[in-house]
């Protein structure tokens, strides 16, 4: 892949810009008007807890949370549509149903709010697809998820009662996998192919090892210089 494949897309800038406008919004009215939307978060194997798969990631309980959020959020989503713009959807919008299934499949028997399960996705994969693809851009920006939220890692736990634990350990665990399942398409590694050098490859034996040339004395090279002499004439 050439360079030109990471060149900027207004996608990487607007669609953060979209995602926290409207997380935003969905608390502005819940605060201004005295709604509680925690009740359309995922509450697990219930029938209407169902829709909680698609409205949890909208919903936060307070301030802290919503401002907790934010930031990785536009950060990850910025990152999935810079550098995988061309299976980004197909991956947000799947990954976000599947985080949201499995919460809902195994979670404790109380409301799941938060985009936290969609963020944990969104490290997990962006994290795993640099190393999958083996490929020098992607690994670095690997390392820096790392570096920014790798202590994000310890709230896929029970470490604490409040937290969703379940939704972090969901959204890690299908951003593996999809890293897996999707790690032939989008941004690849070059291939480079060399062409053969009849000449250089005498210069090594069979085993590898470095033949020099012979270095001929000064009566070689006096007959070598008549003998082309001989012939030109």
């Amino acid at each position: 892949m050439t360079d030109t494949q990471f060149a900027f897309k207004g996608k990487s800038f607007y669609i953060p810009v979209i995602a926290l406008f409207v997380i935003w919004m969905v608390y502005f009215i819940e605060i201004k008007f005295g709604f509680n939307f925690n009740k359309y978060g995922i509450y697990p194997k219930t029938f209407k807890g169902l829709r909680g798969v698609i409205l949890s990631p909208f919903i936060h309980g307070s301030t802290r949370h919503l401002f907790n959020n934010s930031v990785p959020l536009a950060v990850m989503l910025g990152c999935l549509y810079y550098f995988y713009n061309s299976i980004a959807n197909k991956v947000l919008i799947i990954g976000l149903l599947l985080t949201g299934l499995l919460t809902w499949s195994f979670a404790r028997p109380s409301y799941h709010i938060g985009a936290s399960g969609v963020i944990y996705f969104l490290v997990s994969f962006i994290f795993f697809s640099g190393v999958f693809r083996k490929y020098y851009r992607l690994i670095a920006l690997s390392l820096a998820v790392v570096f920014l939220y790798g202590g994000m890692i310890w709230y896929v736990f029970p470490v604490e009662e409040r937290i969703s634990w379940e939704g972090h350990l969901s959204g890690f665990l299908v951003g593996f996998i999809f890293a897996f399942i999707f790690r032939r398409l989008g941004p690849q590694p070059e291939k480079f192919v060399f062409t053969e050098n009849e000449e250089f490859e005498k210069l090594f034996d069979e085993n590898g090892n470095f033949m020099p040339p012979p270095v001929m004395d000064t009566e070689e090279k006096e007959a070598l210089h008549q003998k082309n002499s001989e012939i030109k004439q």
